[in-house]
C-alpha cells in the first residue's frame, strides 16, 4: 500500500508544488512571497540609510547585530509562548508589529528627522518580533499542510526565501536610485498586509492541529513558563534524532555559513572583479540556494541523518574549494553549488525538527533551531572578521571550512543512536499512516 502510494505521488507532475494544492498553506505561502521580498527591500534600506548617515561600515555590523540580539536572548522563552497560544494569533501579532515599525521608518525618514539612535532601537525592536515570529511560522506550517505534505511545504517555504532573496534586493537598489529609500520603507510596511489578509482568511476548521496547546499539570494548574522551558529541553536532551543533527547543523553553520560577511574582499582582493563582481557572487550563492530548494521541493524525501550529514560534508568540502580559487568564473560555479549544498543542509534539518516533534513542544522544539541556527549569526560574523583581519579572506573561509568538516565528522561518527531514535521517532509521528 505505502510503496503504491509513493509510485504514484512520484509520477504526479505537479508533486514540486504538492502543499499549494491545500488552500490555507497557499493563501499563507502566497502572503509570505509578498511580505519576505518587501523584507528584503528593507534589508538593503536600512543598510543603505545607516550608511548615508554615518559612512561607517562598523555601525552596519552594530545595527545587525542590534536586529539579531533579540535572537538570542528570547528565543528560547518564545517557544513556551508559540506552544501556548494559538499561532495564527501569534503571527497576526507579529506581522501588525512588523508592519507598524516599517511604518515607523518610513515616517522618519520621508520626514528627514531620522537619527541613528532611532535605527538602533527600531531594528532591537524588530528583532524581538523575529524571535516570536520565525519559530510560530516555522510551527504553523505542519498545521497548514499535515505530516504528509510538510517536507515539501517547508522546501517551498525554503523556495520562497532564496527567490526572495535574489529579487528583492535587486529591485530595492533600482527604488533606490529611481525614488529614494523611504520608498522601500513604506513598500515593506504595505507588503505585510499581504500576509496579515492571508491569515484573516485561513480557514481554522481545515487546519490539521485545531487548537493551541494548554500547558497544565497534572493537576489541573498552569504550567510556569521556567517549567515549560525545562520540560522543552528536556525533550530535546532525551531525542538524539532532533538533538545531534541540530548541532551539527547549529556549529556548521556557525563556522561555515557567515562567509559572507567577508565576501567584499573576496571580490576585490582575491578575485580582483570589484563591485560587479561581488554581485555576481552573491547572485550565484542565491541562485544555487534557489536550485537546492526546488530540488527538495521536487523530491519531497523525508530527511534521514545520513542525508543530513552528508549535505553538511558537501558544503564544507566547496566552501574549501571556493577559498582556494582564484578564477573568477570558478568561483561563482562553486558559489552556487555551496548555496545549493547549504539550503540542503539546513532545510533538511528543517524538515525533521518540524515532522518529528510532538505537537505539544513543537514551537519549543522550534525556538531552539532559532537560536542555534540564526542567533549564533552575530558569533560567526565576528569569527570570520577577526580570522580575515589576523590572517586573510581566503584563510578564514578556509578554516571555517575545515571547523565545518570537523562537526560533520564527529556528527558521522555519533550518528548510530539519532539513527535509531529517529526511525522510533519518525514511527511514532507517522502512526496513523499505516492505519
Amino acid at each position: 500500500m505505502t510503496s503504491s502510494v509513493r509510485s504514484g505521488s512520484e509520477k504526479d507532475p505537479f508533486r514540486a508544488i504538492r502543499a499549494l494544492r491545500q488552500r490555507n498553506f497557499r493563501l499563507f505561502w502566497s502572503g509570505q512571497l509578498i511580505s519576505v521580498m518587501g523584507a528584503w527591500m528593507q534589508s538593503i534600506g536600512q543598510a543603505w540609510l545607516v550608511l548615508d548617515l554615518t559612512h561607517s561600515p562598523v555601525q552596519l555590523g552594530v545595527v545587525g547585530a542590534l536586529q539579531l540580539l533579540p535572537v538570542l536572548l528570547f528565543s528560547l522563552f518564545t517557544g513556551v509562548f508559540v506552544d501556548r497560544w494559538p499561532k495564527r494569533r501569534i503571527l497576526l501579532l507579529t506581522q501588525s508589529a512588523a508592519l507598524v515599525q516599517a511604518l515607523a521608518l518610513w515616517y522618519l525618514v520621508a520626514s528627514h528627522s531620522i537619527m541613528l539612535w532611532q535605527i538602533y532601537v527600531l531594528a532591537f525592536l524588530l528583532g524581538v518580533t523575529f524571535s516570536l515570529d520565525k519559530p510560530a511560522r516555522q510551527a504553523f506550517v505542519v498545521e497548514l499542510v499535515g505530516r504528509e505534505d510538510l517536507p515539501n511545504a517547508v522546501a517551498l517555504n525554503a523556495a520562497l526565501d532564496n527567490l526572495a532573496r535574489i529579487v528583492g534586493p535587486g529591485l530595492g537598489g533600482v527604488l533606490i536610485a529611481v525614488s529614494g529609500v523611504a520608498t522601500l520603507f513604506l513598500l515593506n510596511a504595505v507588503s505585510y498586509l499581504a500576509v496579515i489578509l492571508a491569515l484573516a482568511l485561513i480557514q481554522i476548521s481545515e487546519l490539521h492541529v485545531q487548537s493551541s496547546v494548554h500547558l497544565v499539570s497534572s493537576r489541573g494548574q498552569s504550567v510556569s513558563v521556567w517549567h515549560s522551558l525545562r520540560e522543552g529541553l528536556a525533550y530535546l536532551w532525551r531525542t538524539p534524532a532532533l538533538l545531534l543533527p541540530m548541532t551539527v547543523v547549529g556549529l556548521g553553520l556557525l563556522f561555515g555559513s557567515n562567509f559572507n560577511v567577508i565576501l567584499p574582499l573576496f571580490a576585490t582582493e582575491v578575485l580582483a572583479v570589484g563591485a560587479p563582481g561581488f554581485g555576481a557572487l552573491s547572485g550565484a550563492l542565491g541562485v544555487g540556494a534557489l536550485l537546492g530548494a526546488l530540488w527538495l521541493a521536487w523530491t519531497s524525501r523525508r530527511p534521514t541523518i545520513r542525508r543530513i550529514l552528508l549535505d553538511g560534508a558537501i558544503f564544507g568540502v566547496l566552501l574549501a574549494v571556493f577559498a582556494l580559487t582564484r578564477s573568477f568564473p570558478l568561483a561563482l560555479a562553486v558559489m552556487a553549488g555551496v548555496g545549493c549544498a547549504e539550503t540542503l543542509f539546513v532545510e533538511r534539518y528543517a524538515m525533521l525538527a518540524q515532522v518529528a516533534p510532538p505537537d505539544q513542544v513543537r514551537g519549543r522544539v522550534m525556538s531552539v533551531s532559532v537560536l542555534f541556527i540564526d542567533g549564533t549569526v552575530p558569533l560567526g560574523y565576528v569569527l570570520m572578521g577577526w580570522l580575515s583581519s589576523r590572517f586573510s579572506a581566503p584563510t578564514a573561509v578556509l578554516v571555517g571550512a575545515a571547523l565545518t568538516l570537523v562537526v560533520v565528522g564527529a556528527g558521522w561518527l555519533m550518528r548510530a543512536p539519532a539513527e535509531q531514535d529517529r526511525g522510533d521517532t519518525w514511527g511514532r509521528s507517522y502512526a496513523s499512516e499505516s492505519v
